[in-house]
């Protein structure tokens, strides 16, 4: 039986995912339940594989499963890098050690930063705000490819994880009154003020948000011929 994830344990998730600790990633998913957090170890998950971390081959292969059925925007496409350390498969994408959340960031993120770029040579995600023309002039050569242009998308995606969310409630009144607060301007400060009175729903829709905006990132930059990497990974 799984445990249910806490803020502590989805702190210690983020800190065995950021230093590439196997181990503790692999504990972690046996003792909690890890098709809610499948995009954002998955990339760990492939390093300790490719490491030959013990059993981490079979945790893989239990989340490839998990991720093809549940076919979210950008499960398919970690479940195919999670074949190249499984089965061998070779993969078509190039690896680059760009931060699906920071890249979420630009992608999603508040249309005033204009979205950005990422640096090919670093991974690095730079809004559009930090930078001026004269820099983006300054930095590449003339014929160098080093930057990957990333338009801001929008909040359109992030409405829809609400609205997604609400499905999964079993308290049909919380639900009755979310369906409510996201009609109209401010729909995001109300729907997170409400749900702020259930501390345990609110976890939940952090977890569900972050993994859904994770999954996205990965599409786009599957899309573009990349694919993530870790220090460590494959």
């Amino acid at each position: 039986m799984t445990e249910a994830w806490t803020d502590h344990a989805l702190k210690a998730l983020r800190a065995a995912c950021h230093t590439v600790d196997g181990a503790s990633l692999l504990a972690l998913l046996r003792t909690h339940d890890p098709v809610g957090v499948l995009q954002q170890c998955g990339d760990a998950l492939i390093a300790a594989v490719f490491r030959g971390v013990p059993g981490a081959r079979d945790v893989a292969i239990a989340c490839r499963s998990n991720l093809r059925e549940r076919g979210w925007p950008g499960d398919d496409v970690l479940a195919e890098q999670l074949d190249t350390v499984v089965d061998g498969a070779v993969s078509a994408l190039r690896p680059l050690s760009a931060d699906l959340e920071e890249l979420s960031g630009l992608l999603e993120g508040d249309p005033t930063w204009g979205g950005g770029r990422i640096d090919l040579d670093t991974g690095e995600c730079r809004f559009a705000l930090a930078d001026t023309e004269e820099s983006w002039d300054e930095e590449e050569p003339e014929g160098t490819e080093r930057w990957l242009h990333v338009p801001c998308e929008g909040s359109r995606d992030a409405y829809r994880d609400m609205e997604d969310f609400i499905t999964t409630l079993d308290d049909q009144d919380l639900a009755r009154f979310l369906g409510i607060a996201i009609q109209g301007p401010g729909a995001f400060r109300r729907f997170k003020d409400m749900l702020a009175t259930s501390p345990a729903q609110l976890r939940r829709y952090w977890m569900f948000s972050a993994e859904r905006q994770h999954g996205r990132a990965r599409a786009w930059l599957a899309d573009h011929g990349y694919r993530p990497t870790l220090s460590g990974g494959h």
